[in-house]
């Protein structure tokens, strides 16, 4: 099993800054990903970052690419998703998630709300 928690959502005006974080636990070991998605109301979760368990690669969506910036604290088993310059459209409920080598299983954080307002 992997156990996520997330936390650091919240309400900002346009062009400020949030920091998410998600807390793994449990077989870290047999991590392939940790991704970071987005769900806005009614609309399909998006994957937005990608960060190779062992931090060498990194994918960002377009609609995120140098305003987001995901990393990591190995100590501490936490991933981190810095967000800058937010925009309205960012608006939607931040999922962090673990994808496991070999199966592709994922595993989920609970959900975050991120409102940013114009």
């Amino acid at each position: 099993q992997v156990q996520l928690v997330e936390s650091g959502g919240g309400s900002v005006q346009a062009g400020g800054s949030l920091r998410l974080s998600c807390v793994v636990s449990g077989r870290t070991f047999s991590i392939y990903t940790m991704d970071w998605f987005r769900q806005a109301p009614g609309k399909e979760r998006d994957l937005i970052v990608t960060l190779s368990w062992s931090g060498d690669s990194t994918y960002y969506a377009d609609s995120v690419k140098g305003r987001f910036t995901i990393s990591r604290d190995n100590a501490k088993n936490t991933i981190y998703l810095q967000m800058n310059s937010l925009k309205p459209e960012d608006t939607a409920v931040y999922y962090c998630a673990a994808r496991l080598r070999y199966t592709s299983t994922y595993y989920w954080g609970q959900g975050t709300q991120v409102t940013v307002s114009s």
